[in-house]
């Protein structure tokens, strides 16, 4: 069955599921399109949202088989920009978003959690930016704030070798607000967002708000540049080299251009 992401309402709680366990909820342009459209279609009487993923992962980043290829109509620019759009409604959205971390969060999704409020992780959840390793840079927005959590020093470490980080280790940086054993990790988010939504609407609208603005305007700048350096890299000799070498398993013979 192919990978979906389904929402369901509970009074004024809303849960997002990535649902694609066989591939760790790895992402293709429908899952993307799916989730974009649950965001825009989120109602003004949802108060707390919680996404989380089916199976042992949060969510695996992007399919590696889709990296580089574009079987869509639009051009690799256009989808870019519909992908930013549409993670960017989460700033939009009153309701804070709770995300529920476990096995793998890598790469954009990994980056979408960080564009949410709060996240918690299960024991044994990992996280990575891999995307140098595929001969692409982080393009989500997520380095951003990334950077304004870890310091430069942590991030050009994940960023340019691609390492796992604990969930001990991200929990030290404030990446994510608590560490919980697998099994309650579900009823843990869940009583964070019933306790969100308990609390007068225009209150945690209005703190939400204040948070935002402190952090925003320089993760829209890093996402500009993101866009354009991504198409630019999609479209470089280095880029086909890497694919080329990759195919034939030879090395790879990079001129910086």
């Amino acid at each position: 069955m192919a990978g979906q992401v389904r929402i369901d309402i509970d009074g004024t709680i809303a849960t997002i599921t990535n649902d694609n366990p066989d591939k760790h909820n790895a992402f293709d342009d429908d899952m993307d399109a799916q989730l974009f459209e649950i965001l825009a279609s989120l109602s003004p009487a949802v108060r707390a949202i919680i996404w989380r993923g089916e199976g042992k992962s949060f969510s695996s980043g992007r399919d590696v088989a889709s990296i580089g290829t574009n079987v869509s109509e639009l051009s690799h620019h256009e989808l870019m920009r519909r992908g930013h759009r549409g993670i960017q409604q989460l700033w939009n959205i009153d309701a804070p978003v709770i995300v529920a971390c476990k096995g793998w969060v890598m790469g954009g999704s990994f980056q979408r959690a960080l564009l949410c409020d709060i996240r918690v992780a299960a024991e044994g959840t990992r996280f990575r930016l891999p995307e140098t390793t595929y001969g692409v840079i982080p393009d989500t927005g997520g380095v951003a704030v990334l950077h304004q959590m870890c310091g430069a020093g942590v991030v050009s470490d994940m960023v340019l070798t691609g390492r796992v980080m604990t969930a001990d280790e991200a929990l030290s940086h404030g990446i994510v607000s608590r560490v919980v054993p697998e099994a309650a990790l579900d009823a843990t988010v869940r009583e964070m967002a019933e306790q969100i939504a308990a609390a007068p609407a225009v209150t945690i609208k209005l703190a939400r708000t204040v948070l935002r603005h402190l952090s925003q305007p320089a993760v829209r700048a890093s996402m500009d540049d993101e866009m354009i350096y991504q198409t630019f890299l999609n479209r470089s000799d280095d880029f086909a080299e890497f694919r080329a070498a990759r195919a034939e398993s030879r090395p790879a013979n990079y001129t910086g251009s």
